[in-house]
């Protein structure tokens, strides 16, 4: 177990704020988990878990104990016919495990290249983009309890699954029996890619793409480098720019409410869902707004894709917020509609 006090969490949250942990542990496996739990002092103490800091904005030093979560390791565990499972560890890079698997020739995971963050975190968050998500190719996980130290393992109902939601982001007393926030640490994740492998091209972005490139027949690794270079030409590098990835949720509407939208606004962009709800673009709400490239502080709209949010240097968490209030207040004025966060807010 390895215990840095007073660490800097700067280096470990994608939107660069300055913060320290008062106590941080590098979690390697359960062991690290289970003598933390047993130490006089860490024991007692509240926890925090962090993976990639890609979903967070820090507001403060953070007074919990730190749990940085670095298992390694990332196998196929079973070719079978109809599917193959791969297993990661939690700490692994999510945008390299997905990579790892076009290396091996598995496809499947390939619309969800470049997303920023750990392998842990995907399925509190859910993760998704191009038309899958995270639960479309999840099988089970393993997960430690912060109060008992026991190992457990979930399938995908038992992670109950939502629009960038699960059962690790509730908790127990306020929405469910089964809440695991702040109460279950991700050890490892496995993933099912089926057999045959077929591709998932139902929007716009790839749909340009095969008309640019003349391929109507992508394999798995053209679609990834699609998704790549999409993404990367419409969001901002965390390395070279603070951010935590899409701010906010598209949110859904009824189809009623979205034809009174579209009868003021003819263009907003809008994707009709299998339930009969349609999702609308929150970027595209933003933008109408007139929030592209603006700032608050040290904090701003990114002028490439208004649902990011970017540290332009040295902003403040509480500077983020605000920004994000400030947005929320105009898109739900012109448009009755509460954009709510993806990011966790500490």
């Amino acid at each position: 177990m390895i215990v840095e006090p007073n660490a800097p969490l700067q280096p470990h949250n994608t939107f660069g704020i300055v913060a320290r942990a008062r106590t941080l542990v590098r979690v390697h496996g359960e062991a690290d988990v289970q003598a933390v739990l047993a130490h006089p002092e860490l024991g007692p103490s509240p926890k925090f878990v962090l993976g990639g800091g890609s979903n967070i904005v820090l507001t403060g030093d953070v007074k919990a104990t730190v749990l940085k979560v670095e298992v390694m390791g990332k196998r196929v565990v079973d070719d079978g016919p109809r599917s193959t499972l791969v297993e990661a560890g939690a700490g692994e890079n999510w945008h390299e495990l997905v990579a790892w698997t076009m290396e091996q020739g598995l496809g499947g995971m390939e619309n969800l290249a470049l997303i920023p963050g750990t392998v842990g975190a995907s399925p509190v968050q859910n993760i998704g983009a191009y038309g899958i998500e995270l639960q479309d190719r999840f099988d089970s996980l393993d997960a430690i309890d912060l109060l008992t130290g026991r190992v457990f393992a979930l399938d995908a109902t038992q992670c109950a699954f939502g629009y960038r939601d699960s059962v690790f982001k509730h908790s127990p007393a306020r929405d469910s029996d089964f809440g695991l926030a702040g109460r279950a640490l991700i050890l490892r994740v496995r993933f099912r890619l089926p057999k045959p492998w077929k591709p998932v091209l139902g929007y716009l972005d790839l749909q340009r793409k095969m008309a640019e490139t003349g391929i109507k027949e992508p394999t798995a690794r053209q679609i990834f480098d699609w998704v790549c270079a999409i993404r990367g030409a419409k969001l901002p590098d965390p390395r070279q720019i603070g951010n935590a990835g899409s701010f906010f949720k598209n949110p859904t509407v009824t189809p009623e409410q979205c034809q009174d939208i579209i009868a003021r606004d003819p263009a907003i962009v809008h994707y009709r869902m299998p339930d009969g709800t349609v999702k609308l673009a929150a970027g595209w709400l933003i933008d109408a707004c007139g929030w592209k490239g603006k700032s608050v502080g040290q904090a701003g709209v990114y002028e490439k894709q208004a649902l990011v949010l970017v540290n332009r240097g040295g902003a403040t968490g509480g500077e983020v917020v605000t920004l994000a209030r400030a947005i929320q207040t105009s898109v739900y004025e012109r448009f009755g509609i509460r954009l709510e966060p993806e990011p966790v807010v500490v």
